[in-house]
């Protein structure tokens, strides 16, 4: 795909490093969104989608990599990028604005100070996360139907979703995580995720080579010590010891069986019928002649 004519890109993709290893990461970036985008079902021709921009590693990859695949022709569908100025102390508020416009990149910026709400509502000391999270959503879901967008696109990577399957195994009771795609619970909007195969450490990289503006994502001053952190550092240590084990476990995720698992809901257990035991006077006739070949 990226061994055609790059000439034209558009500027958010422009001035990227000539080198192999960085060719290789993009190209890598670019095949691993259009097979999640496929392999879920995610385009239907003509739609709009909200991508969310937060000014990190992760959502910059994103709106990069979706861009180049709608400029040569792969995704056929109008993007809006969006970010969500929640009034954290220290916001860069210009930041994204101005670096969207430079890059010709339609957009919104619509400031909510969730981060008030959150501070009354929460006691201090307690995360942040969850509440800011749901504010966050609701506004996002609010912006894209104003917007006439079937589709709110988020930065979330194959990290992300590992990670969120092991907080609900350990703490919450659960086998699941992020859906690569879903439907919202008002069924008007879906939810997407076309990072779903990327690693976070290639988001890392790429937006860091490419010398986009990355804001930091603890200004809140909250992220340290959740159990997302924890889990990240469990998962760090067995990727260490076994390289490539966070790929492993990814395609576990696609790769179910229901008849093993425990939830009666998913597999009907009780249904279970072993075979027929064959009748005693049959017993010749249904053994294999073990004299043959004697």
């Amino acid at each position: 795909m990226l061994d055609e004519d790059d000439t034209g890109l558009p500027p958010l993709l422009a001035g990227a490093p000539s080198s192999t290893e960085f060719k290789k990461l993009r190209k890598r970036i670019l095949r691993e969104t259009r097979d999640a985008i496929e392999t879920y079902g995610m385009v239907r021709p003509g739609d709009r989608w909200l991508v969310c921009l937060s000014g990190g590693k992760d959502s910059y990859t994103l709106l990069a990599a979706l861009v180049e695949l709608k400029w040569r022709g792969l995704l056929p569908v109008d993007l809006l990028a969006c970010n969500l100025d929640q009034g954290q102390p220290g916001f860069p508020a210009t930041v994204l604005p101005d670096f969207l416009t430079r890059m010709g990149v339609a957009h919104r910026i619509e400031f909510q100070d969730t981060y008030s709400v959150v501070k009354e509502k929460i006691p201090e000391g307690q995360t942040t996360c969850s509440l800011c999270s749901r504010l966050r959503r609701g506004n996002l879901y609010r912006i894209a139907r104003e917007e006439g967008c079937s589709t709110v696109v988020l930065g979330h990577h194959r990290d992300d979703i590992l990670e969120t399957f092991f907080m609900n195994l350990f703490h919450g009771g659960r086998l699941a995580t992020m859906p690569p795609r879903l439907l919202n619970e008002e069924g008007d909007l879906f939810v997407c995720r076309p990072l779903a195969f990327v690693a976070e450490a290639d988001c890392e990289k790429f937006a860091r080579g490419m010398g986009y503006p990355i804001i930091p994502c603890n200004l809140c001053g909250s992220q340290e010590g959740l159990q997302r952190v924890q889990v990240k550092q469990i998962l760090d240590a067995w990727e260490a010891r076994s390289p490539g084990r966070r790929q492993v476990m990814f395609r576990s995720l696609m790769n179910v069986r229901p008849s093993h698992l425990c939830d009666p809901g998913l597999f009907d257990f009780a249904a279970l019928m072993r075979a027929e035991a064959p009748i005693a006077g049959d017993f010749n006739e249904n053994m294999p002649n073990l004299r043959q070949g004697y």
